[in-house]
């Protein structure tokens, strides 16, 4: 067993899987002399990409390294299909897709399934996030992998937060979904494996996760799904929660972001589950208020629905919606964003735009929290007003 969890946390196992797929560390370039008189400088291979990334965060090394002497990493991409598609589905983690997905399911799908997939995705996301502080796994090392991802290089691997995600969400949808609606569920099936295969692929094509990580992240999503399942009933009637059921939501993630596990180095985990974790408290908030404003109708409890056929004016209907609302979302985020960190600020006396002042305790959790929960508020509670104000609903 021990040799077998050695070799799926290989570097080299992620490298062949690379090279599998066309992508190639560039060799060290060589001083190239112009013939005499030309002047004419060595020619660049056409297919060479350029990455700049933070110290080589290899096996050996007990933590990231942010701080250490950057260096330039140069790749070949030889298949542009599997660059592209792993690109696109490593988009499929991160905020860009959190940010859309989930607000359009709740707009425009069913804000009850909406529900279960915040609920769930939060919880596994903060679970994974600790996890990484927790064991410090360095991710694999570069070379012979080649790093496409900047930013997340300096976070740790075990386990992979992408493939707990993208396994938590596609089969909570499937499964809040099966007893509500009327499909085949081989394909629900076919399509959560689909979509969640993919993502933790591309964490091994970008070469942020060993085998190992992907795998764990997998199971963890898996055997949470499977205990807490039973209880999932319960997110239904968040409605008839206790009046002070709003402060423990936010009081509660505030505090588990306010302390967070500290690492000797500094990682975007932190900033990354407070974003997570106040858009969670945000949406479950207007979850509860919902019912006063009459903004949601209530869940059917008789017989399985057909999903209706999509039509042109509900194709038209839903992106209108969509449009509105996402507008809305980023609007208020950059808004909340931009008066907290002016706020903050101010408190602590703190020069405005100091990017690194960001990253203290006492301004990145406040200011991360304030602004996505209300994103979180904004989505599922003055966006659906706005909708019912303009005749979308």
């Amino acid at each position: 067993m021990a040799e077998l969890l050695q070799s799926l946390s290989d570097s080299q196992l992620v490298a062949r899987f690379q090279r599998r797929c066309g992508l190639y560390p560039a060799p060290p370039e060589t001083p190239h002399e112009p013939t005499e008189g030309s002047g004419a400088p060595a020619p660049q291979p056409a297919s060479r990409h350029t990455l700049a990334v933070n110290g080589k965060g290899g096996r050996n090394s007990a933590y990231p390294q942010p701080y250490a002497q950057k260096y330039t990493q140069k790749y070949i991409v030889k298949n542009y299909f599997y660059y592209y598609l792993f690109r696109f589905s490593a988009a499929l983690g991160e905020e860009i897709f959190y940010i859309t997905f989930l607000p359009f399911t709740h707009w425009n799908i069913d804000p009850y399934v909406t529900r279960r997939l915040i609920i769930i995705w939060v919880v596994i996301m903060y679970i994974g996030q600790v996890s990484k502080d927790i064991l410090k796994w360095p991710r694999p090392s570069s070379p012979p992998v080649v790093k496409l991802e900047k930013r997340l290089a300096d976070e740790f691997g075990m386990p992979s937060t992408h493939a707990m995600a993208a396994t938590s969400i596609s089969f909570t949808f499937l499964i809040s979904t099966m007893d509500r609606y009327e499909y085949p569920f081989a394909l629900g099936l076919m399509l959560a494996i689909l979509f969640s295969t993919m993502v933790s692929l591309s964490r091994l094509y970008t070469g942020m996760h060993t085998v190992l990580d992907v795998i764990g992240g997998i199971l963890i999503s898996g055997l949470f799904i499977a205990v807490t399942y039973p209880a999932w009933n319960l997110i239904d009637h968040l409605e008839s929660a206790s009046l002070l059921f709003p402060i423990c939501i936010l009081v509660v993630p505030f505090f588990l972001c306010y302390n967070y596990p500290v690492s000797d180095n500094y990682t975007p985990t932190r900033a990354d589950t407070t974003t997570i974790l106040a858009a969670g408290a945000g949406g479950t908030i207007g979850f509860w208020v919902n019912p006063f404003f009459k903004l949601v109708s209530e869940p059917t409890e008789s017989a399985i629905q057909s999903i209706p056929p999509l039509t042109t004016k509900m194709l038209v209907l839903g992106l209108t919606k969509f449009m509105v609302g996402i507008v809305v979302v980023f609007l208020v985020r950059q808004l909340m964003q931009n008066l907290s960190l002016q706020v903050l600020y101010s408190w602590f006396k703190v020069v405005t735009r100091n990017k690194e002042a960001r990253r203290r305790l006492e301004i990145e959790v406040p200011y991360k929290f304030v602004t996505y929960s209300s994103v979180g508020i904004c989505a599922t509670v003055f966006v659906p007003m706005l909708h019912q104000f303009l005749g979308l609903l």
